[in-house]
């Protein structure tokens, strides 16, 4: 008996051992690092410390562009009747597929009078569709429609009615193009009005009692 518990105790001695061993980290196998600051250096072998020296060419200035102080929380409060149509090149051709009368059409929409503007890209781009598009230029050129010159270079409509809406507040922008829609949607307080349902609908009009509920 006494040998079968001393064999016992040897047993349990070793695993507990071992289990320290094991826990334990071995300190003589670990790396030993000189303090950087230690004195025993000389500042010939000190590593230099890289200070990031300040370029001013990399410096970017971004502009924001200034919200206009006619705009009251979502809606502009600058439209009001008589509202001032911008009327892309699509716009005519659909009104014209869906025999719709632009101006009528407007007045239904809006409850008020409204003056369809079109630009001198949009007149261009018409011309240069050739004489399958006659019915639309023709219907352009009525007295009805206000005629607004361009100043800058290009006959490109889309960038045309993104500066003018982004310059004055004073416009509703007449389109079908999804691409100008969404260009359209990052300017705060600008009205898009489309066709829908074989008539005009309006979005971002709070007063606009005549536009199908979508």
């Amino acid at each position: 008996m006494q040998y079968m518990c001393g064999l016992a105790e040897d047993r349990l001695t070793r695993c507990v051992n071992m289990g320290k061993s094991r826990s334990t980290p071995k300190f003589a196998e670990m790396k030993r690092r000189i303090n950087p600051r230690d004195s025993r250096i000389n500042k010939k072998d000190r590593r230099k410390s890289k200070k990031k020296s300040k370029d001013n060419s990399k410096i970017v200035e971004r502009q924001v562009p200034k919200v206009s102080s006619a705009l009251f929380f979502q809606y502009n409060t600058q439209l009001g009747p008589p509202y001032y149509v911008l009327v892309d090149t699509n716009f005519v051709n659909f009104s014209i597929k869906n025999k719709l009368d632009i101006v009528q059409s407007m007045m239904d929409c809006l409850y008020a009078k409204c003056v369809p503007c079109i630009t001198d890209c949009v007149m261009g781009e018409l011309e240069k569709l050739g004489p399958k598009y006659r019915v639309a230029l023709r219907l352009v050129k009525d007295p009805r429609f206000e005629r607004l010159p361009c100043m800058h270079k290009g006959t490109y409509a889309d960038d045309c009615l993104v500066a003018r809406v982004n310059q004055h507040k004073c416009y509703i922008v007449a389109t079908n193009d999804k691409d100008l829609k969404r260009r359209l949607r990052r300017i705060p307080g600008v009205p898009i009005m489309y066709i829908r349902q074989h008539r005009y609908s309006i979005e971002r009009m709070p007063d606009a009692f005549g536009a199908p509920k979508v």
